[in-house]
């Protein structure tokens, strides 16, 4: 297994080390998810997210390569922004969703952790009908930390003289921070204010600019994050995790992912298959629901009813530290996916009621 630079500090702090995309990483401190999840929703918290998959894009045919790999469209970025996306087969399953930033002379994309060996062969063998074209795996070089919450930017600021506020959301800026060279995006998967700072060094640099990190927010009650925290804070926004809500079995528009399906671009892998979806109709799209009943997680492939009759499947669940309540994410068929549609997850041979609702959830 892989450690990143921060492995150790993971450590020394108790985190719960489990295996995850290939590294050994926290999925909680001492505290526990709850905790976590509150501090930040409420004040900042750091995550170590230097597992994830980030490529340069190089060369004067960068941008005519992104547009066939990936379904946003890519033109419309300047230097400074960044774009959510997501590149799929030629069958239209999603490959994995994805990040694509403008850095000026050349584009970086940040994948996924689990997929960034896939999503490289697969870019890699998209690449061969470009010429001019350099696409590198900088993963191993870079530091990545995601500092999120409500008191993240009063934190930060105290470390770089780039105006934080002035930045608007998906868009970034090269400059120092904590004295070193970084990318700092306003950017992240929680629902809340904050940043992510790509970095490259070592442990010694990396472990500096955490202990910088933490003794800025020392006022504001700063603690580490770990994964579980993570998907319980993106499960309340209604924020896909490949491999639960979308994969190679899905296509972005039966998975609410249409707004950042740009069919009027260009040609694109999966495009066909996308168009005669949308031509034809669809015929299930992932869906939040909440539970009626108190205490009742809903879990991953756990089946979903209506009228007694099998509708789809859970993709992810748990219970919403905020709302106190079971939530999920799940497929279900069309005409079940309306709003206050009554539908039950079926568990333990037991129907449990739930109503599909809009997400974000919070």
């Amino acid at each position: 297994m892989k450690h990143t630079n921060f492995y150790e500090i993971h450590k020394n702090l108790g985190g719960k080390i489990v295996p995850f995309a290939g590294f050994e990483m926290p999925v909680q401190y001492p505290k526990g998810i709850l905790h976590e999840h509150n501090i930040v929703r409420d004040g900042v918290g750091v995550f170590d997210v230097s597992h994830m998959g980030e490529f340069e894009v190089r060369g004067e045919n960068a941008l005519a390569f992104i547009q066939k790999l990936t379904v946003n469209d890519a033109s419309k970025l300047t230097e400074g922004k960044a774009q959510y996306s997501a590149m799929c087969y030629e069958d239209g399953g999603i490959v994995d969703d994805l990040l694509v930033y403008h850095c000026g002379d050349y584009y970086m994309l940040v994948v996924n952790g689990a997929n960034v060996d896939k999503d490289f062969a697969w870019a890699s063998d998209v690449a061969k009908g470009f010429d001019n074209l350099e696409l590198i795996n900088v993963s191993d070089d870079i530091n990545l930390l995601a500092i999120q919450g409500p008191k993240a930017l009063d934190t930060l600021q105290k470390l770089t003289e780039v105006p934080l506020a002035d930045i608007p959301y998906y868009s970034f800026q090269f400059g120092k921070f904590a004295g070193e060279d970084m990318i700092i995006s306003r950017t992240g998967y929680t629902g809340e204010i904050g940043c992510e700072i790509y970095f490259r060094g070592g442990v010694e640099v990396a472990t500096r600019v955490w202990n910088e990190i933490f003794k800025a927010g020392e006022e504001f009650g700063i603690e580490a994050i770990g994964l579980g925290a993570r998907d319980t804070l993106r499960l309340e926004k209604g924020y896909c995790l490949y491999g639960n809500d979308i994969d190679n079995t899905t296509h972005p528009l039966e998975a609410g992912l249409g707004w950042i399906t740009k069919l009027a671009k260009g040609e694109f892998n999966g495009k066909p298959v996308i168009e005669a979806a949308k031509a034809n109709g669809l015929h299930r799209k992932l869906v939040g629901f909440v539970m009626k009943v108190d205490k009742f997680i809903p879990r991953q492939h756990y089946k979903l009813r209506a009228g007694g009759q099998e509708i789809g499947e859970v993709t992810s669940g748990n219970i919403s530290p905020k709302l106190n309540i079971g939530i999920g994410l799940g497929y279900v068929t069309l005409e079940n996916a309306t709003p206050g549609s009554q539908i039950s997850v079926f568990a333990r041979n037991t129907e449990f009621p739930a109503e599909v609702v809009k997400i974000p959830f919070l």
